[in-house]
């Protein structure tokens, strides 16, 4: 190496691998290859023996990998015969980083965390010198995480977007407005590479700019997820986050092939944490032997920090006995307008309909379905097995309206409003409506009890003194008592969720 400002890389190289017993510890041996590939003019660049797998590998340029097999064959011909020798053959493709470090474990483990493992390592420990051995189509992202840790660049962290509506678009406007304070800032660079939706998929190596829009447009890549891994393998990208902005039930089907192929994963779609309880574990396994990252702070409370605060009280051994809440941001608006307006409630949720505070279909939000899977989502939180069919869920909608198309049901809506009066006006006087979720009962059993219904509780009470379109969650422990933790905040809307989500990718990209 010239200086310690450089990493140099030598392409074209190819690894002769020994495997043998009870020989390669021999003296001389090192000698007799040294001598045989010399004598067929061959240039070695390193031998490294490896003898926990009683391998030894040699170095030489990819032109002379054939020769080099063959004159070995020959070399050792009678250790082949005799059994020390299994086998002789090479391995090609591969490239050599030679770099000064002085923290040569922390790239190590920034290397793995990228699914890269060196072939072969070799290190002069009184001169921090290191000479790593990488496969050829890895070699551009060693090169750039090594420069990363070295020499305190930016880290480039590379986001594929997947879905762009509301809270999607507003993520990536989020991103792309905030990429180079956070880049002067945190010395993270922020590239978003990849967008797709259901249909389609767009691809830039360089990165997006305000564009990527029009890009989407007319791109031609069909959305597919064995496309978005070639395209980060050819590419040689390092630091990859998968950011799920979708509700798709069929993406999340996903999540382990990509964990498996070198991405972290950021979610506001709840579907994957409330599949079945197996499946839940499996894709855990998975993530801890890939070391690979799935956060997904806004599933439950869109930008509150909700689900870390829970994470922190269960890991510090603090014995969570309930937890309850108005879940939804969108329901929260609903009956917080319907208990004290006198408006009737079809008029209230077509006005939260107006405000995109709604699914589409409102129903997705009345059958209580969407507070059912964040309850399991906190419960799945405290280690407990509960699947979705033992939630108690009260549904909202009455029989005669369930089974109706979405817009039959939406002309329809004044048939809910002779039902909510009656319980509105069945309250005692100074209380309000909500909508809570309620995770209770023995928590430290493989169980708890779940239930998603409508209660009516004292205006001045912390639930029903809930304004707007806020979520309220109380987190009662056995240090705490009686006096739960309260969080409360914005519930439901594009932005705040965006930001949640920035927050997670932020997170990541720091510990990365």
């Amino acid at each position: 190496m010239k200086n310690n400002n450089e990493i140099k890389i030598l392409k074209h190289k190819s690894i002769i691998k020994f495997e043998g017993k009870d020989f390669l510890g021999e003296v001389g041996i090192d000698g007799r290859i040294f001598k045989a590939l010399t004598y067929a003019r061959i240039s070695v660049g390193v031998i490294s023996q490896q003898s926990a797998e009683n391998g030894l590998s040699v170095l030489v340029n990819e032109s002379d990998s054939e020769k080099a097999v063959n004159c070995l064959i020959n070399e050792f011909e009678n250790e082949r015969k005799s059994g020390k020798v299994n086998q002789i053959f090479s391995v090609n493709n591969v490239s050599v980083l030679g770099f000064v470090a002085k923290d040569f474990n922390k790239i190590l483990s920034e290397l793995a965390r990228n699914n890269i493992f060196p072939l072969i390592l070799n290190q002069v420990a009184s001169e921090n010198k290191v000479n790593i051995v990488v496969t050829s189509s890895q070699d551009q992202k060693a090169k750039n995480i090594i420069e990363a840790e070295i020499f305190a660049k930016p880290k480039t962290v590379h986001l594929a977007m997947i879905g762009h509506g509301k809270v999607g678009s507003v993520l990536i406007d989020q991103v792309l407005k905030s990429a180079e304070v956070i880049r002067n800032r945190k010395k993270i660079d922020l590239k978003i590479v990849a967008v797709a939706n259901s249909r389609k998929m767009v691809f830039n190596k360089y990165g997006f700019d305000e564009s990527w829009s029009d890009d989407l447009l007319v791109a031609e890549n069909v959305s597919n997820m064995d496309s978005l891994i070639k395209f980060s393998q050819v590419n040689q990208l390092e630091n990859l986050i998968v950011v799920d902005n979708t509700a798709s039930t069929d993406f999340v089907k996903k999540y382990t092939l990509l964990a498996e192929s070198g991405f972290d994963l950021v979610s506001s779609n709840k579907i994957f944490n409330t599949l079945s309880i197996s499946e839940y574990r499996d894709f855990r396994h998975v993530l801890n032997k890939k070391n690979k990252k799935y956060l997904y702070e806004t599933n439950v409370g869109a930008g509150l920090p909700l689900i870390d605060t829970i994470k922190l009280l269960h890991l510090s051994g603090e014995n969570i006995t309930r937890i309850k809440g108005v879940f939804s941001g969108s329901l929260s608006y609903i009956f917080n307008n319907f208990s004290v307006r006198v408006e009737k409630f079809s008029t209230i949720l077509k006005e939260a309909m107006e405000q995109g505070f709604t699914e589409p279909d409102p129903r997705e939000d009345l059958s209580g379905n969407d507070v059912a899977r964040k309850l399991l989502i906190l419960a799945r939180e405290l280690d407990l097995s509960n699947e979705f069919t033992d939630i108690n869920i009260e549904s909202l909608i009455p029989n005669q309206l369930a089974h109706l198309d979405k817009n039959d049901f939406l002309d329809n809506l004044d048939d809910l409003d002779a039902h909510f009066e009656e319980v509105k006006e069945n309250q005692k006087e100074n209380h309000v409506l909500r909508l809570v979720g309620d995770l209770h009962g023995d928590l430290q059993q493989e169980k708890g009890e779940l239930d998603v219904q409508l209660i009516s509780v004292p205006a001045n009470s912390a639930l029903g003194q809930l304004k707007g379109s806020d979520s309220i969650f109380e987190i009662y422990t056995e240090s705490y008592g009686e006096n739960p933790i309260v969080i409360m905040g914005a519930g439901a809307g594009a932005k705040v969720t965006a930001r949640g989500v920035f927050g997670d990718i932020l997170r990541l990209s720091e510990n990365k």
